[in-house]
């Protein structure tokens, strides 16, 4: 169907009308070891987790402990004090809180921070701290690692459940996700791929040791295919089409809109994409043509070639 280069290293997957029509697997989880990536890899995804922290914020919504207009301030107190007071969940899911972002990917300079430390929702708060408002909250769209990191910490704050065991129980569980985890970086599991930043270096100093709101999580190619199919038989979260409705037609992104934690590709398609060292990923699902194609790599360039591919194999045409 495809023909990835010669070096990547991953796994591709394509789904159509609920038949699985390719699913191969590339290259190497551990290099020093010879371990090879196979379909039942796992893989961190970088901001692909975005879309299962919207989706354990929106269950809290749906069961009445948050609302869209909820704002961040009346959760967060007196921490995180350079958040305006008029920002909401809305906001935050949206990319339109306007608020200084922690790990900002068009800064010049990146972060600098322990990231050994970073293992729960709180141990983020002064990391996320000290940067300043961009714009005030609803009048532009700025992609925000820091937005969905706080959105974390609300849903933690305001349910009193760790929010790595809410994405367990209000995403994964239900949708059959059984191989989705925050896994620690610095422990080495079963079926679990090594990021590369280079031929040999790994990209264990590079990211948080255990994933959070923002990015981070471990899955499958077959447990996306799960999230999407569980997403959209509505086992997850009611009223998706509200959710999906873009709320930032942008042409900062070649030309995606942004719905609620979820990129919007055309008006039919609907996206989840990260990148990080060593991580890159891309899910995208065409309920109209029952088509979904996912690619997931354990370097940061991998998933890209193949991606395009397939979008240019599968999503072209009425």
């Amino acid at each position: 169907m495809i023909e990835p280069p010669q070096d990547f290293s991953g796994v591709i997957r394509v789904d159509r009308d609920g038949e699985t029509v390719l699913a191969k697997a590339y290259g190497f989880a551990h290099r020093g070891h010879g371990v090879a990536n196979t379909v039942d890899t796992r893989f961190a995804i970088a901001s692909g987790t975005k879309g299962l922290t919207a989706v354990t914020v929106l269950s809290l919504i749906a069961e009445g402990r948050l609302s869209l207009s909820t704002t961040a301030r009346s959760v967060l107190g007196g921490d995180l004090p350079l958040i305006a007071d008029d920002v909401t969940v809305e906001h935050l899911l949206s990319n339109r809180s306007g608020i200084g972002d922690y790990y900002d990917e068009e800064a010049e300079e990146e972060p600098v921070f322990n990231v050994a430390l970073l293992d729960t929702t709180e141990s983020f708060v002064p990391v996320l701290d000290g940067y300043p408002t961009k714009f005030a909250a609803g009048t532009d769209f700025s992609y925000c690692n820091g937005g969905f990191v706080v959105l974390a910490l609300i849903a933690e704050r305001v349910s009193g459940v760790p929010f790595h065991d809410l994405v367990r129980t209000r995403v994964c569980e239900p949708a059959g996700m059984g191989d989705t985890e925050f896994l620690r970086s610095d422990e080495l599991l079963g079926r679990m791929a090594t990021g590369y930043v280079s031929e040999q270096r790994s990209n264990l100093f590079d990211l948080p040791v255990r994933g959070n709101g923002d990015g981070g999580v471990y899955t499958t190619a077959a447990d996306i295919h799960a999230f999407w199919a569980a997403l959209f038989a509505g086992k997850l979260i009611p009223d998706l089409a509200e959710v999906l409705r873009r709320r930032t037609p942008t042409t900062k992104h070649g030309g995606k809109g942004y719905a609620l934690g979820f990129w919007r590709h055309r008006d039919d398609i609907v996206m989840l994409e990260g990148g990080d060292p060593g991580v890159s990923f891309r899910s995208v699902h065409d309920p109209a043509r029952g088509i979904t194609h996912t690619v997931i790599s354990n370097t940061f360039e991998g998933a890209w070639p193949p991606a395009k591919q397939l979008e240019n194999k599968l999503l072209t045409g009425p």
